[in-house]
C-alpha cells in the first residue's frame, strides 16, 4: 500500500534529509517550503527511489496558503499517513528587551502557527480518510527544555511545541490519530554553521559545540514513522553526545 507524506521546510537541513529518508522507505511525497528551487531539488532526487513527489511551496505563516496545501495533497494523494512538522526559523541573537516585535511575531508565524495550521490541515485529513487515521511527528528541538541565550523567541515557539503535541495526542486519540516530538541538538545543517564554530553561551563565553550527522535524525524519524498506530513515541531527543545540553548554563 502506497504511503504518503508531508513534510515541511523540505529543502533544505534537517527537512532535506528526512524527506530523502523517508523516500527510501518508499514514502511518496510533498514538499512544502517559502522557497521553490530546493524544493525541486530534493523531489529531483525522487527518481532513485520510485516515489511520487509534490512541490508546494508554501507560507506555512498563512492560513489560505496551507488551506491550499491540503487541497493539492487531497488532490494528488488523496490521503496523508505522515506529517513532520519542521519549518522554522531563527530571529538574530540579541538580548530580550532589544527584540522587535516583527522579528517576534515572524517566529511565532512560522514556528508554532505554521506548526499548528499544519497540525490542523492533516487532522482534518486523517480523521475523515479511510482507513481512517495517520501520525504527526513535531520538530521541538533541545530549546523546548532548555534554552540559549539571547533566543527568547525561538525558545518560547519551541517550547509551545510540546504543548501542541500533548494536546494533538489528546485530542487524535479518538481518530487514530498519533502525534510525537523529536527534540534535535546540533544536527549539522546551514543552520548550525555557526555553532561548530563558536557561539554564546550562558556564561558569557563564546565557545564551539559539537554537532552530528543528520542523518542520525532521519533514522530516529523513520523509526517514529514505521510503528503502527496503536504505538507512539511520544517524546525523543537525538543530540551530538558531548553538546552542552545537560547541565547547559
Amino acid at each position: 500500500m502506497e504511503k504518503f507524506a508531508l513534510v515541511t521546510g523540505a529543502g533544505s537541513g534537517v527537512g532535506k534529509c528526512i524527506s530523502l529518508a523517508l523516500m527510501r522507505e518508499g514514502y511518496s511525497l510533498a514538499l512544502a517550503g517559502r522557497r521553490p528551487e530546493p524544493l525541486e531539488a530534493t523531489a529531483q532526487e525522487s527518481r532513485n527511489y520510485g516515489v511520487r513527489t509534490l512541490v508546494v511551496p508554501t507560507d506555512i505563516g498563512d492560513p489560505a496558503a496551507v488551506d491550499q496545501l491540503f487541497r493539492q495533497i487531497k488532490e494528488s494523494f488523496g490521503r496523508l499517513d505522515l506529517l513532520f512538522n519542521n519549518a522554522g526559523i531563527f530571529a538574530p541573537a540579541m538580548s530580550l528587551e532589544d527584540l522587535g516585535h516583527e522579528q517576534w511575531q515572524a517566529a511565532v508565524d512560522i514556528n508554532l502557527s505554521g506548526a499548528f495550521l499544519c497540525t490542523q490541515g492533516a487532522f482534518r485529513l486523517m480523521k475523515e480518510q479511510q482507513p481512517r487515521g495517520g501520525r504527526i511527528i513535531n520538530n521541538g528541538s533541545v530549546s523546548a527544555h532548555a534554552p540559549r541565550p539571547h533566543a527568547v523567541s525561538y525558545t518560547v515557539t519551541k517550547h509551545a511545541i510540546t504543548g501542541l503535541t500533548k494536546a494533538t495526542s489528546l485530542d487524535g486519540r479518538q481518530y487514530d490519530i498519533a502525534c510525537g516530538q523529536i527534540d534535535i541538538g546540533n544536527a549539522a545543517s546551514d543552520m548550525t554553521d555557526a555553532i561548530s564554530k563558536g557561539v554564546l553561551q550562558a556564561d558569557g563565553s563564546i565557545r564551539p559545540e559539537p554537532v552530528m550527522d543528520t542523518e542520525h535524525v532521519a533514522r530516529a524519524v523513520v523509526y517514529m514513522a514505521s510503528l503502527p498506530l496503536d504505538a507512539n513515541v511520544q517524546f525523543m531527543t537525538v543530540m551530538a553526545t558531548k553538546m552542552p545540553y545537560i547541565g547547559r548554563g
